[in-house]
């Protein structure tokens, strides 16, 4: 039987917020390192105009507003088809179950709807501001952010993307336009280090819930939710996440070989690199699927410090 309601929500101001706070996944910052990444990219002179810092805060402001939707609406369907309270099990580890405020009642169903719905579209608005107020409008990079909407609100609810094949692309491509699209607004073209930062900052994301899925196989199964670790086989899927982990170094060193980043970019990177085969090792190897899921975001958020070091080396010696 699968829960489908929750219990009356606490009272509390300061708990209500807390709460909405964990449903908007807002501990998970990493996200929203994207707008450090494009401003490192852009060129000094950028950052004296005002319109530059604008662009960034308010796009970075929407995009909380997206992916608080996104968290919050994929809450809403874990609760209603029981997956959540199969995957956040209490005696699991590492998975926190107060991550969860909809598991145990501290917001309502209905709350969670409203929120999300109003995060979309508060978030949604706020990308439009972003985009009056940017130097650069291409009407390709405005299909792109309308896209990110879509496909981001959608993962769960609505066309339930990530139910029907699409959960790793989503978040590779959603992740990967948070970079794409204020950078093009600012600078009105991409460059060669500007696409191979979208790729990794999207994969980053990705090599993150590739081992979640590895614990959640059997809870999401049973929702019915059809992704890779539930469409191919244990060894299969291994086999991918090895490749999804190999294709980071792959995409660096034939970005350098192709001249859009100088030698040297490769050495920043190498810590990420090592970090990366750690992990394989410790979700593929010693089969510490959720510890390996922790270091995913410790690489996320080291892999966007040595990004941003590496993009002002480049724009201040080539």
């Amino acid at each position: 039987m699968t829960a489908a309601t929750s219990a009356p929500a606490r009272t509390g101001v300061r708990e209500r917020l807390g709460a909405y706070a964990k449903l908007a996944k807002l501990a998970f910052f990493d996200y929203y390192l994207c707008v450090l990444v494009v401003l490192a990219l852009l060129p000094t002179a950028a950052w004296e105009e005002p319109r530059t810092w604008w662009v960034l805060v308010l796009f970075d402001a929407g995009w909380v507003g997206v992916v608080a939707a996104t968290v919050t609406l994929d809450d809403v369907t874990g609760l209603r088809d029981g997956s959540d309270s199969r995957n956040y099990d209490p005696g699991a580890s590492l998975r926190s179950r107060d991550r969860k405020p909809l598991l145990d009642g501290r917001i309502t169903l209905r709350q969670a709807l409203l929120f999300g719905w109003c995060c979309a579209l508060g978030g949604s608005a706020l990308w439009a501001l972003t985009a009056w107020v940017a130097p650069h409008r291409p009407w390709w990079v405005l299909v792109a952010a309308a896209f990110s909407v879509v496909i981001s609100v959608q993962y769960s609810y609505g066309l339930r993307l990530s139910y029907r094949g699409g959960q790793e692309a989503v978040i590779w491509m959603s992740t990967g336009l948070s970079v794409l699209i204020p950078f093009t607004l600012l600078n009105g073209s991409m460059t060669g280090a500007a696409w191979l930062e979208c790729f990794l900052f999207g994969l980053w994301s990705l090599m993150v819930s590739v081992y979640s899925n590895i614990n959640d196989v059997d809870g999401d199964r049973a929702a019915g939710r059809r992704n890779l670790a539930t469409s191919v086989s244990p060894g299969g899927y291994r086999r991918l996440i090895a490749a999804l982990s190999l294709s980071e170094t792959g995409a660096i060193v034939l970005a350098t070989a192709l001249g859009a980043v100088p030698w040297w970019f490769c050495a920043v990177l190498l810590p990420v690199v090592g970090m990366r085969a750690r992990q394989a090792y410790t979700g593929l190897l010693a089969g510490e699927v959720l510890s390996a899921r922790k270091q995913g975001v410790t690489i996320h958020r080291w892999g966007v410090v040595l990004l941003v070091a590496a993009n002002l080396l480049i724009v201040h010696y080539g």
